[in-house]
């Protein structure tokens, strides 16, 4: 029995629908090479039953640029692709060496994020994670010292934004891959790195992984179904408390902080814990859990408190805890404004228009033939009079009564005339300005 191919076919069965299309990530080593292989038969077999429509596949190459050897690597995984009849797209990741994030988290986010461009609703991305991955993951977890969500491990599927990550091999081992490699005549890379110890994960998979494989034999399938029963329990977990976490949880994402306070410290730790995963963030630990509670939650009523977790920070604001990305604020950046053009923001903060085709937006009066149309960040030191309002005030107090946090108020765009403000993003036109031939229009991203 081809126990290999039956497995995977299996589980794409069991995930796929007829319009799904399947994505591979295709490192090239030996097991993303083992699927490419099942996919191409895969493919060739469901274009010969008629209860199964054509599949709609692709492989995608994600180049780090991190080994001198990584354009062969490319080079080699679209000659494979072409061989076998599959689409090929190579995606290049830039990493940065000076960031205080490791090199190899870098890379993991980089790669899902070049992945999730090729992705729509309901398709299927397929990763080559085997059981002696999951029997890593498990014993990395253990070093951390995780509870029972970091003790699931892996699942044979996740959801991936609008789709979903499927792990065919899940419940296999490198042996057996090793074995189809072989008997099948493939080729495959070999990562220079993946022989370095020094990393946690090459010194598991080397030098205690298959101590404990020749003492256990059976291990690898034990810790899968350790990690099925962890799964288990925090499903279990999430579900019983998912009435107390719709009650925590504001409608712009914010948790309150009074919902917070009145539970016990484990069902406090469990909602933060639910939190961040709905946002798609690694688990804090129990430390920065206590911490949060401790310096953020519990700071005094004028302190503006934060705690960094991961790429992420926990603000307060309004008795509500927010989980922002932090962005440096564009203080230096302006620009000129002309009617009608699209002008791109930095730091992914979006575009703005100043135009008289659209019903979008803030209606402005166009520019005087001595005024020049331009927009800025910095809010420091200017004054507006939002119309239908009485008085001008600064824009830091305006801020403040729009209800704006504290982390958002530099990265709004102002519209000026001039020396005038005209309009603040999309809060408010100034009484001066107010008028019906132009629309000020902030498209965020």
């Amino acid at each position: 029995m081809d126990i290999i191919f039956d497995t995977f076919c299996k589980v794409i069965e069991a995930y796929r629908s007829s319009d799904s299309k399947i994505v591979l990530a295709l490192s090239g080593g030996l097991d993303s090479r083992v699927m490419l292989h099942c996919l191409s038969r895969y493919q060739g077999l469901a274009r010969y039953q008629t209860q199964n429509p054509t599949a709609k596949v692709m492989a995608v190459h994600v180049n780090h640029g991190l080994s001198q050897n990584a354009a062969l690597w490319t080079t080699q995984c679209q000659q494979w692709c072409e061989a076998s009849s599959i689409v090929f797209c190579v995606e290049h990741a830039h990493l940065d060496i000076n960031s205080k994030q490791s090199l190899e988290a870098q890379a993991r986010d980089a790669r899902y994020e070049l992945l999730a461009k090729h992705l729509q609703n309901g398709d299927l991305l397929l990763t080559a994670q085997h059981a002696d991955d999951q029997l890593e993951t498990l014993l990395l977890a253990l070093k951390r010292g995780s509870g029972p969500r970091g003790l699931a491990g892996m699942g044979a599927s996740s959801a991936f934004q609008d789709s979903l990550l499927v792990r065919p091999f899940l419940s296999l081992r490198r042996e057996q891959l090793h074995d189809y490699a072989v008997e099948h005549q493939l080729q495959w890379v070999e990562d220079e790195s993946n022989q370095d110890t020094k990393f946690d994960r090459n010194f598991l998979r080397h030098a205690v992984v298959p101590q404990l494989s020749k003492r256990w034999p059976e291990i690898q399938k034990n810790a899968l179904r350790s990690a099925e029963l962890c799964f288990e329990q925090e499903q279990l977990l999430d579900e019983l408390l998912q009435h107390q976490y719709q009650q925590a949880l504001n409608p712009d994402n914010s948790l309150s902080m009074q919902r917070l306070s009145a539970v016990s410290e484990a069902i406090r730790h469990r909602l933060i814990r639910q939190w961040f995963k709905q946002h798609n963030h690694p688990m804090p630990s129990r430390k920065q859990l206590i911490l949060l509670f401790n310096e953020v939650i519990g700071a005094g009523a004028d302190a503006n408190p934060k705690l960094v977790i991961g790429d992420r920070t926990v603000r307060r604001f309004q008795n509500s805890i927010h989980l922002v990305k932090e962005i440096e604020p564009p203080q230096e950046w302006q620009s000129v404004l002309k009617s009608n053009q699209i002008l791109d923001l930095p730091h992914q903060l979006g575009s703005v228009v100043l135009g008289n085709h659209s019903d979008l937006g803030l209606g402005v009066r166009a520019a005087n033939a001595d005024e020049k149309a331009w927009v800025q960040f910095n809010p420091s030191g200017l004054s507006a009079h939002p119309a239908g309002r009485v008085g001008s005030r600064k824009l830091k107090k305006l801020f403040q009564e729009y209800q704006i946090p504290p982390w958002k108020r530099s990265l709004i765009p102002i519209l000026m005339y001039n020396d005038k403000v005209v309009a603040v993003g999309d809060l408010f036109v100034c009484r001066d300005f107010t008028g019906s031939s132009h629309r000020f229009y902030w498209k965020k991203k």
